[in-house]
């Protein structure tokens, strides 16, 4: 839960920063992985700040979709809420199982 957290908070830096970069010139969107990795049992899942160079969508280089950008900034908020819920339940938990209740 804790690499889950720091992606989702390091998903959150990196899109806003992408959101602040909208109008810098040939800017390409930066975006994270960290849950493609969780799939491969045989290796640490990693989390990666990644450059999209797959697309230019503006004249001026700059790639950042203001649009996909917010959906992606809802989902990750989402997310990461969702992560410290269900820590906060596990710690409220062991605390009622070393409190013998």
């Amino acid at each position: 839960m804790k690499m889950g957290l720091d992606a989702t908070e390091l998903r959150g830096r990196v899109i806003a920063n992408n959101i602040a970069n909208i109008n810098t010139v040939a800017y390409k969107r930066k975006y994270v992985t960290f849950e493609e990795t969780l799939d491969d049992k045989m290796k640490e899942p990693e989390i990666e700040v990644k450059t999209d160079e797959g697309y230019i969508m503006r004249e001026d280089e700059n790639n950042v979709d203001l649009e996909n950008e917010k959906v992606n900034q809802a989902a990750t908020t989402l997310e990461y809420n969702a992560l410290v819920s269900l820590t906060n339940t596990k710690i409220a938990m062991a605390k009622s199982v070393i409190s013998g209740r």
